[in-house]
This record gives structure tokens, sequence and C-alpha cells, in this order.
């Protein structure tokens, strides 16, 4: 099972403060950590929102709200996408997150990542092999 760990934006992330020394050092003995127990399949920060946009569609046509936007708190910071065997492993690992984080004050979401069978029948074995295909093309 795949999980992504959501890192939830603060006033400090979407202010653009970067980390420091020992944050990025406790960050970076976690993800080792993670990559050690083979469980680690990708993670990165976020630039703050005033460097992004929104696109929101209305009738099929698109509409741009650049950033910065007001709802800190509904914003993502950064991600992390472990693969466990349960979601009780992937929330022991959440629990593991550095303290640092946020001056101790940080929100994590933890999510589960659809995987094909999830789908069912609606997703036919010819969308499957379509998924594995493109899967394969990313990873070359």
């Amino acid at each position: 099972m795949r999980f992504m760990i959501i890192r939830k934006a603060d006033e400090e992330t979407e202010a653009g403060v970067l980390p420091s020394q020992e944050l990025l050092e406790a960050m970076g003995a976690y993800n080792a950590e993670l990559a050690e127990a083979g469980v680690l399949r990708a993670g990165e920060g976020l630039q703050p929102s005033a460097k992004g946009a929104k696109v929101k569609f209305s009738g099929g046509k698109p509409h741009v709200v650049d950033g910065p936007f007001t709802e800190t708190k509904e914003l993502i910071a950064g991600f992390t996408i472990i693969e466990v065997e349960s979601y009780e492993e992937a929330l022991e690992w959440v629990k593991r997150w550095p303290s640092l984080d946020g001056n101790g004050e940080v929100e994590l979401e933890l999510r589960r990542i659809f995987e094909a069978d999830d789908f069912g029948e609606e997703f036919t074995p010819e969308l499957r092999e379509q998924e594995e295909r493109l899967r394969e093309q990313i990873a070359e």
C-alpha cells in the first residue's frame, strides 16, 4: 500500500522561511531511515503559494488565480510517499516525523493512494496496460 504524508502549510512556510540546518539534518535523517527501511518512494518540499496558482474549471474552461492564497491551513508545504504493508505501519512512520518541524507544531495528513485494484471492473485490462506503459515511461 502506498500512502502520502502531507505536510500542511503554516505561516512560516507561506512566508518562504527556509528550514534551519538543524531541521534539514533531522529531515535528512528521517528520509534516510525511510530509504533504509525500503519504504520511501518520493518526497519534496513545495514553494509558498505566492509562487503558484489555482486553476478552476467552470463549464470546461480554465480560470487561473495566482497565489498567494489566504487559507494557509488548507495548503500543502510538502509531501512524502511511502509504500508499506498497512495503514498502521504508515501511521507509525508518520509519528516518527522530526519534532523540530514547525517548531513542534506541525500538522501532517496521511492519505492512502489509489491502486489499480481499487477501481474494480471499470479499470479494464486495456486501461491497466495503458497505465503500466505510462509508469514505465516515467521511470526511464
